[in-house]
């Protein structure tokens, strides 16, 4: 498709400075622009995953060339419009998280997976923001994308300039530190591109030193097989045994680089309702959610990114929370009876996964 007759015609700073106020007007946080190429991420790509850290993420080898070239998910596209999209809710409070974790019989889920699926949220937005850009400048070729292609998303948005990867991998921004999401549109139009953000970590480590699982593995280098966040979300297998108490009660996702992570002291709150917790998810017992069944998961979890793992990976994952629960001092005798007999009522629908996690669990204590 040629490049419109209207965009040829604009004032490209006037455009610019009018992308950027429709981007806060439909929700988004900030707005950068960079170009299609990406040097030598593609080659650390390739390095990671012949190094095998992408674990069972086939989907990321399968599709290696796209991620390495992004002008071959649209022909003819030149820049990428990259935005953000804050999801801290303003319940949240850093201490009550951290708080949590030191009562194993609670449930701790990550806290961007407390509310509406990102992926709609931010999809829909996207593809407004591109008819909105249609409006004022005419048919265009554009491509919009939420985490849901082969897109080095993190790498665009850091060349574009909203944030500098931090060292445990995640984007980091100055004003908001960690805690957004990412969407971006390929376009055909030859924007002006805006300047990388300098790197702002210095020698801190606090983000590898906290990992409990010590899956940073290096400044800027994750092993998704020893991250919590892989093991209880992307990984369909048992979890591995080395990591199973080290999971504590986490049952969906970790924070704990972010909660430690000392930009997020500037971390803002979002003033979209999406991202609020839904279903008690924040305060929630182990009990409580292994109490679900099948349906009332599917139900509760409705238009939520948790449903994505589905109710096998929700029960693998609880059931580690509990053996951990069972193996803590911090647990009184009463409340591991009740863990015991809701793990044993468990077994007799379980599949062979399920059942190894809860025979695990059992034997803790």
């Amino acid at each position: 498709m040629p490049i419109s007759a209207n965009y040829s015609a604009l004032d490209e700073s006037e455009f610019r400075a009018w992308l950027g106020e429709k981007a806060l007007a439909l929700g988004f946080d900030g707005l950068r622009i960079t170009d299609t190429h990406l040097g030598s991420a593609s080659e650390r790509l390739q390095a990671w995953l012949a190094d095998g850290r992408h674990g069972h993420m086939e989907y990321m080898e399968r599709h290696a060339d796209l991620r390495a070239d992004p002008a071959q998910l649209l022909p003819g596209s030149v820049r990428v419009i990259c935005v953000r999209m804050n999801y801290l809710p303003s319940e949240i409070d850093f201490d009550a998280e951290w708080g949590r974790l030191e009562h194993p019989t609670e449930a701790v889920i990550s806290m961007y997976a407390r509310g509406r699926d990102y992926h709609k949220v931010l999809r829909q937005r996207m593809q407004d923001f591109a008819k909105v850009i249609e409006e004022r400048i005419g048919a265009f070729g554009y491509r919009v994308f939420t985490d849901s292609a082969p897109l080095m998303e993190v790498e665009l948005a850091k060349k574009a300039g909203l944030g500098w990867r931090g060292k445990h991998t995640l984007l980091l921004n100055l004003d908001s530190g960690s805690m957004f999401f990412l969407g971006e549109i390929l376009v055909d139009m030859p924007l002006p591109i805006d300047e990388p953000q300098a790197d702002h970590c210095g020698t801190c480590q606090a983000c590898m030193n906290v990992c409990p699982t010590q899956a940073i593995t290096a400044p800027y280098q994750l092993d998704a097989r020893r991250c919590i966040s892989y093991l209880t979300i992307e990984n369909p297998e048992a979890i591995p045994i080395e990591f199973r108490s080290a999971m504590g009660n986490r049952v969906y996702g970790c924070d704990d680089c972010q909660l430690i992570c000392p930009w997020n002291k500037f971390a803002k709150r979002t003033s979209l309702p999406d991202f609020a917790q839904r279903h008690g998810l924040g305060q929630s017992s182990l009990l409580h959610l292994w109490s679900w069944t099948e349906d009332e998961f599917a139900q509760r979890h409705e238009g939520s990114a948790i449903r994505r793992i589905g109710y096998r990976r929700w029960r693998r994952n609880l059931a580690v929370a509990m053996g951990n629960a069972l193996a803590s001092s911090l647990v009184d005798e009463q409340d591991k009876q009740l863990i015991r007999q809701a793990l044993s009522a468990g077994l007799t629908s379980a599949d062979a996964l399920v059942a190894e996690h809860i025979n695990w669990a059992l034997k803790q204590g």
